[in-house]
């Protein structure tokens, strides 16, 4: 999977606006971006809920995993690892 890292200009970024950000970033990079999976460090929290539960000593967090095993093709990692969010183009689910 292609890792996008972003550094934000703000002391404290929170969840909807990383998300925004990772969005847009997405749509520059896929025609049609679909969100598979993501991780907020700061208030750890991620989606689907449990990816992670099997992976506390793994090097692969558990979003990225899932993602990768639904064909997965970019992540956007905010402000190094503070926010994680992975995609894939909507392909065959259109």
């Amino acid at each position: 999977m292609k890792t996008i890292e972003l550094q934000s200009d703000k002391e404290f970024l929170d969840f909807a606006s990383a998300k925004g950000l990772a969005e847009e970033t997405a749509a520059r990079q896929l025609e049609k971006p679909v969100l598979l999976s993501w991780y907020d460090k700061i208030r750890d929290k991620e989606s689907p809920h449990g990816v992670s539960e099997c992976h506390t000593d793994c090097e692969v967090p558990g979003c990225v995993e899932y993602a990768q095993n639904r064909g997965g093709e970019l992540i956007v990692d905010i402000d190094h690892g503070n926010y994680l969010f992975c995609y894939r183009e909507l392909g065959e689910f259109a």
